[in-house]
C-alpha cells in the first residue's frame, strides 16, 4: 500500500511541477499591459503570440489535469484496498 500511495504523490508533485513550470515560463514571456495608454497596439503577430501563450496554458492545465486524475485514482484504488 505505501509503494502506490508513494507512487501516486510522485505523480501529483510531477503534475504540479510541470503545471508550475509552465506557468512560470509564461508568466517570464514580456507583456505589454492592457491600460498603458502610450503601449504600441498590438500587431497581428502580437495578437498571435498572446493566442499562443494562451493555447499554451490551456494545454499545460490539461495535462496537469489528466495526471493530477490518474493520481487521484491511483488513491482511491490503495484506499479501496485498505478498506477490504
Amino acid at each position: 500500500m505505501a509503494d502506490a500511495t508513494t507512487a501516486a504523490r510522485d505523480r501529483i508533485d510531477r503534475a504540479l511541477a510541470l503545471l508550475e513550470r509552465r506557468l512560470n515560463e509564461l508568466k517570464a514571456m514580456p507583456v505589454v499591459a492592457d491600460d498603458d495608454l502610450f503601449a504600441v497596439p498590438l500587431s497581428s503577430a502580437g495578437l498571435a503570440a498572446d493566442k499562443a501563450r494562451i493555447a499554451e496554458l490551456e494545454a499545460a492545465g490539461q495535462e496537469a489535469s489528466r495526471a493530477l486524475a490518474q493520481a487521484a485514482e491511483a488513491v482511491r484504488a490503495v484506499l479501496s484496498e485498505g478498506a477490504d
